[in-house]
């Protein structure tokens, strides 16, 4: 509580060398605290990498020094000041950097604490760095001219971040996206399943030579149990697993998915409500289709009841045996 206090008051009080001198861990001061103006001089030609690179993300570090530190011999120094909120996007592409922004998936803070002001999303949506693009494209709503030019960034994960987050995302960039990307855990669905998602017109996808896009057209309100059927025959294991899942599978094409070579695949066709009533019967009392077949939804409630019960009667007898010899 002490040092949380200390490093409080030293954010607008400068810290005395002293007192850094004394700090067991100095890290925190030196990424948080006012530093007098000699010291930070000193400071910023440190020896130590590591002190120069707690000072590349100090807030309150002058800007001669943040100049120094662009210049910095280190390259993972120069990466954090490039990111620095108080850079200009002049003095931010002259910073020389090479390190890797593959990995960063999540906005940085003082980019999404500006979601809601429009100018300054103009401003960072024309960024020379990727990551402060990224951070722009993670907005909920954006202006239509920051989506627009976002929508084209050369940067794929820039269009990627506006596909999962933003709502105002654009149809032709996210039928794009959708060609490489189909989810993640974060936000699972996206693109697929962004409002602004086309529909209309993807039935012309039907007969595309990348599977992906084959999976696209029963999403068209004007696709037919037809051209279910002909999907369910397809050579891609994907496209054969969306067909599956639609509610207008043909019964005999919904039997004939359950001896297909994909696994998910044949259980997508056990969950299917196009089963015949004498198949689904089968599959339930069978032990290794019964725990995908009790999710099938055309299974009657009172025919659930009955198997639960029955499955707890039988539980129950297993454990209420009594106990043999060893």
């Amino acid at each position: 509580m002490r040092a949380a206090a200390l490093l409080a008051h030293h954010i607008a009080v400068p810290i005395p060398r002293e007192v850094l001198t004394l700090l067991p861990a100095p890290r925190r001061a030196l990424e948080q605290c006012s530093l007098a103006p000699e010291l930070e001089a000193e400071l910023v030609r440190d020896a130590d990498p590591a002190v120069r690179r707690a000072l590349a993300a100090n807030p309150t570090l002058g800007a001669q020094n943040v100049a120094v530190l662009a210049q910095d011999p280190c390259d993972d120094i120069r990466a954090v000041v490039v990111l620095r909120p108080d850079l200009t996007e002049e003095q931010r592409a002259a910073v020389l950097h090479d390190s890797d922004s593959g990995s960063r998936c999540y906005p940085l803070p003082w980019v999404e604490s500006l979601h809601g002001d429009a100018e300054a999303m103009r401003r960072l949506a024309a960024s020379s760095h990727p990551l402060i693009r990224r951070s722009v494209a993670r907005a909920r709503h954006l202006p239509p001219d920051v989506v627009e030019r976002l929508a084209g960034d050369e940067d794929r994960v820039v269009q990627l971040f506006l596909a999962e987050s933003c709502d105002d995302a654009p149809a032709a960039m996210l039928l794009e996206v959708w060609r490489w990307w189909d989810g993640s855990f974060s936000h699972p669905g996206r693109p697929r399943n962004h409002p602004n998602f086309p529909r209309s017109g993807l039935l012309r996808h039907a007969d595309a030579p990348d599977g992906r896009m084959r999976r696209l057209a029963l999403d068209d309100p004007q696709s037919t149990p037809a051209d279910v059927a002909r999907l369910a025959r397809d050579p891609e294991a994907e496209v054969r697993h969306r067909a599956a899942e639609d509610p207008r599978l043909a019964p005999a094409d919904a039997v004939r998915l359950l001896n297909d070579p994909a696994h998910h695949v044949r259980a997508a066709a056990v969950r299917s409500p196009r089963l015949p009533a004498r198949v689904l019967s089968a599959l339930l009392h069978d032990r290794d289709t019964a725990h995908e077949a009790i999710t099938n939804p055309s299974i009657p409630i009172p025919v659930l009841h009955r198997l639960l019960a029955a499955s707890a009667a039988a539980l129950h007898g297993r454990t209420s045996r009594p106990a043999v010899g060893r």
